[in-house]
């Protein structure tokens, strides 16, 4: 009878106990005594005793064609194993079918462990005090809103590898201005300096080295210059990872998940992931680094003993540049436009540009201040900055570039698409532009909710129609009868005061 190694380890159990061979072969329901004799002089497992079967019990089907499979898997060692059961398919129809996927899958598994070489994670020893990594990861999963609308954010997240110390600020992306808010944070936060920062090989700290550095085949980067005057005026050296490689980053990368289950778990206990604001939000986090960090002391004293004192003066969170604004009245801002007062037409103006906004500033007054959009090629455009220029051209209306932009909220855009049913283009666009001319006056809700009404009827209508809703005619005033006045009238007030002095 085969036993099994299960069995083999229950019957010697019992005959370390003393048990006889009939009562550890009852014991491990094996029939026979001599099978447990066997094992006993053996004294090796089923599993070490057998020998490997070097023969197959079934047709390979895949025989005639896996040097060519493995010819491909030598020259594009990522192909998977779906899409060369794919190719076999569409090579040679009729001799593969579709329920002999996964026998393909398992070959080709086999294949890899035995001919493909793999890149090895190397464990790192990490020295206290040395490092400070920093990465930008997305936290839209979670699913946070502010005040209901959907808040899409990164966080950009630093950690100290040798005690797992962690802390992070909120941002739109992963730009030069996150990073120096995400790593100043956590200076501040730590009151000590590391020797070295290390960060991926995003566009917020490297480029690329230019068309000499391809030719060379080279994968290396360059570090941002005002990147390596933030590190300079901390002190810091600069670290990067290999292209391709976030593994080195690995430390950071861990951590991401981490904290990201951990925040989740939070706003389970929470009951809800709506915040009031950023700032409710990002204390909100803070609260649970702060908790996370509790555990980490120890090791983060070990740190701190052999860090640097923070002594540096912060730098500012802000970039200043001076741009000139455009015949449009667009103000080009980091590949964005931004629309301005049409008085800054052609003048030089002073752009602070933070994370979350911009500033404009002009005499040294401050103009302006807009959300900061992120990304390339989008445009931020405020219709009052523009409907006195439609008004005094509306025929530019119908194909202004940023039309869309024109139409604050729905109401708006339902209104025009109804003048067009009722009116000419040109008298319909002149009609809207007032109507929105009334809105940029103060007025915006006001219009909206007498568009609401007016869309509701069968009657046409027209701005005059929204003025009117607004601006209701006043009631004539009541007309009044005049009185003679009476002199006695003094006289007595007059009596009245001096009778209170007297008192």
């Amino acid at each position: 009878m085969t036993a099994t190694d299960a069995q083999v380890r229950l019957l010697m159990k019992e005959r370390n106990k003393g048990k006889t061979q009939e009562q550890a072969a009852v014991k491990a329901n094996l029939r026979s005594r001599k099978t447990v004799a066997k094992y006993e002089k053996s004294e090796k497992l089923p599993s070490e005793i057998q020998e490997p079967r070097d023969y197959r019990t079934r047709p390979d089907a895949f025989s005639a064609v896996w040097d060519e499979v493995a010819a491909m898997l030598d020259n594009a060692p990522s192909l998977e194993a779906q899409t060369l059961f794919e190719w076999l398919l569409e090579k040679y129809p009729g001799e593969y079918q579709e329920n002999q996927i996964r026998t393909f899958q398992r070959r080709v598994r086999q294949w890899r462990g035995l001919h493909q070489d793999r890149v090895l994670s190397l464990d790192q020893v990490r020295i206290p005090g040395e490092m400070l990594q920093t990465d930008g990861t997305c936290m839209n999963e979670l699913q946070i809103t502010i005040q209901g609308e959907a808040f899409d954010h990164l966080l950009i997240h630093s950690v100290l590898p040798y005690s797992n110390w962690q802390w992070g600020r909120i941002a739109q992306s992963e730009s030069l201005l996150s990073i120096r808010l995400g790593l100043q944070s956590a200076l501040i936060k730590l009151g000590h300096i590391p020797t070295y920062h290390q960060t991926d090989n995003s566009t917020a700290a490297t480029h690329n080295l230019g068309a000499k550095a391809r030719e060379k085949s080279l994968t290396e980067r360059g570090y941002n210059e005002e990147y390596l005057q933030l590190l300079a005026h901390y002190g810091l050296e600069a670290r990067t990872t290999h292209v391709h490689s976030p593994n080195e980053n690995g430390d950071v990368e861990s951590s991401n998940g981490k904290l990201k289950v951990a925040i989740n778990q939070h706003l389970l206990l929470r009951g809800s992931r709506d915040f009031e604001s950023l700032e409710a939000y990002e204390a909100f986090l803070h609260t649970i680094m702060d908790k996370r960090n509790n555990g980490r002391s120890a090791k983060l004293a070990e740190e701190l003993a052999v860090m640097q004192p923070l002594d540096a003066a912060p730098w500012p969170l802000m970039r200043e540049k001076q741009i000139k604004v455009g015949n449009n009245g667009i103000l080009r801002v980091g590949g964005n436009g931004y629309s301005v007062p049409s008085s800054l037409k052609g003048r030089r103006v002073r752009v602070r540009i933070y994370e979350w906004q911009i500033e404009v500033w002009y005499a040294n007054k401050l103009v302006e201040r807009l959300p900061r959009i992120p990304g390339m090629n989008r445009y931020h455009v405020n219709y009052r900055h523009v409907i006195g220029s439609l008004l005094r051209k509306p025929g530019g209306f119908r194909h202004y570039r940023h039309r869309d932009d024109m139409f604050p909220q729905t109401p708006f855009r339902l209104a025009w698409e109804a003048l067009n049913k009722h009116f000419s283009p040109r008298k319909a666009d002149l009609a809207y532009l007032r109507i929105l001319k009334l809105a940029a006056d103060g007025q915006e809700n006001d219009v909206a909710t007498a568009l609401k009404l007016l869309l509701e009827t069968e009657k046409n209508w027209d701005d005059q129609s929204v003025k009117e809703l607004i601006y209701p005619t006043l009631q004539s005033a009541p007309a009044m009868v005049a009185q003679a006045v009476e002199l006695s009238a003094y006289d007595q007030l007059l009596k009245q005061e001096y009778a209170y002095v007297s008192a």
